[in-house]
């Protein structure tokens, strides 16, 4: 059957989207605001990345949730491709503010009244984003209003997202599957360089040249490495075990390793996003500062204080930059037996 031709305009619902802007103080009886159609495009498009966010971030997480993941495959490119797609989209969002701030706050106030209740804290995407990435509600900041000005219906598809497997849950369990630590057997070759300490010899070895790099300001470290690599608490509101956080921290020492480019591309991608989500929030700080000063924000929170204490609390990947910490000189790392720097080439 032949297609039927497509037509522009058609095919984006442009009809829709460019009759959907209705100012409210354009409405009857009201004196226009000029600023407050900028205001509502931006937010519009705000809300359309969003969408496109999720739509990334829903095809990276289904990929990592497959039963078996090989991490010399087209499937975990493609995650860190659509990761990496987030964390530029994000780099967008930070640039759209420079079109918003070429509204003063003398502009803002011509509509911002009319608003009320109304406000960008109502974003049910962007609190759904924040979910499947990892953010858990205990960690969030102001828990008891983060929902309290939404409507049901966008509450329950928040509330359904936090029991779904977030982001960092599914790489936690992809770091766990790690063979290269787990087959006690490639490691039966291994020469020790120091008296043994632990279990596992690579690891032995490897506490023994992280604590004697310590300076004397530092050696609580050592003490934090124990608790993370080994006795990690099972109540911690950790999201990362501690069989996770040695795969990673392995990958990030033996990142040069072939099987390994991509799994270290993942945990820099991860790191990246934070970031540029973190940037987001700065920026958004400092024009909600520009605008209103110190005034509460039109849905009631605290403004500015309230975005500043979510951006301080809401970064989802620490742990993993955590392990940044536990780095070694690569000149100091153990020699890895020829088992493992086999498993470690290309796999054919």
């Amino acid at each position: 059957m032949k297609q039927a031709p497509v037509y522009y305009g058609e095919y984006l619902q442009l009809d829709k989207i460019i009759h959907a802007q209705e100012p409210e103080s354009f409405k009857e009886g009201k004196q226009p605001a000029h600023d407050e159609m900028l205001f509502i495009i931006i937010h519009q498009t705000y809300e359309l990345w969003f969408k496109q966010i999720l739509f990334e971030l829903d095809s990276a997480t289904n990929i990592l949730n497959k039963p078996s993941l090989n991490d010399n495959s087209a499937d975990l490119q493609t995650v860190v491709h659509r990761l990496k797609r987030i964390s530029t989209i994000f780099k967008t969002l930070v640039q759209q503010m420079e079109i918003l701030e070429t509204m003063t706050p003398m502009d803002f106030l011509d509509f911002r009244d009319l608003l009320r209740p109304a406000s960008g804290f109502q974003s049910f995407q962007f609190k759904i984003i924040e979910a499947k990435l990892g953010l858990q509600f205990e960690h969030r900041h102001g828990q008891s209003y983060y929902t309290s000005q939404l409507n049901q219906s966008d509450i329950e598809k928040i509330k359904s997202a936090e029991k779904e497997a977030s982001l960092i849950q599914l790489v936690n369990t992809w770091l766990e599957r790690m063979p290269f630590l787990k087959d006690e057997n490639v490691w039966n070759h291994y020469s020790l360089q120091f008296n043994k300490i632990n279990e596992h010899p690579f690891w032995s070895d490897y506490e023994n040249i992280y604590n004697n790099g310590l300076s004397e300001n530092e050696l609580q470290n050592s003490h934090l490495f124990k608790e993370i690599f080994y006795h990690q608490n099972k109540n911690s509101d950790r999201q990362l075990s501690s069989n996770a956080c040695k795969s990673a921290l392995f990958i990030m020492l033996y990142r040069g390793y072939p099987i390994l480019e991509l799994p270290f591309q993942l945990l820099d991608t991860l790191l990246e996003l934070d970031n540029q989500m973190g940037n987001w929030r700065s920026r958004h700080i400092n024009m909600v500062r520009r605008m209103i000063g110190s005034r509460v924000g039109t849905g009631g929170s605290t403004g500015a204080g309230y975005l500043q204490g979510a951006m301080e609390k809401h970064y989802i990947f620490k742990e993993i930059s955590q392990l940044n910490s536990f780095l070694i000189d690569r000149k100091k790392l153990p020699a890895l037996p020829k088992e493992v720097v086999g498993m470690l080439g290309y796999q054919f």
